[in-house]
């Protein structure tokens, strides 16, 4: 699951997965992917720090806290590249954090990790 509140962003990032046969949900906002993963129950969420409903950071803790989805891994993609905001997203249950822009490939080994 991809989750951005920029479409542009959800768009390239999915035709990237997808261009790898990975199969993708889309989702633009924090309580979206939180209904949407309790559905779905996806492999790996891709989540962006700065959303306006809550939070990625707010995300994955609700995320995190749910017994049937808190064993999916996160990766926190993100134009925040500071210390803080690295450190609070592990902390708070991510597994991987990437800062923006990305080049696909990098994008490409970092969710094969992930799901492998």
């Amino acid at each position: 699951m991809v989750v951005d509140d920029e479409p542009d962003i959800v768009e390239i990032v999915s035709y990237n997965l997808k261009n790898n046969d990975y199969k993708v949900l889309k989702a633009f906002s924090g309580i979206q992917c939180i209904k949407m993963a309790r559905i779905h129950k996806p492999s790996l969420i891709i989540l962006d720090v700065r959303m306006p409903d809550i939070s990625g950071i707010e995300t994955c803790i609700h995320l995190k806290n749910d017994p049937i989805l808190k064993d999916i891994p996160i990766m926190f993609l993100t134009a925040d590249s500071d210390e803080f905001t690295s450190i609070t997203a592990m902390n708070v249950g991510g597994n991987h954090f990437v800062t923006k822009p990305i080049r696909p490939s990098t994008l490409i080994s970092m969710v094969n990790e992930a799901l492998h």
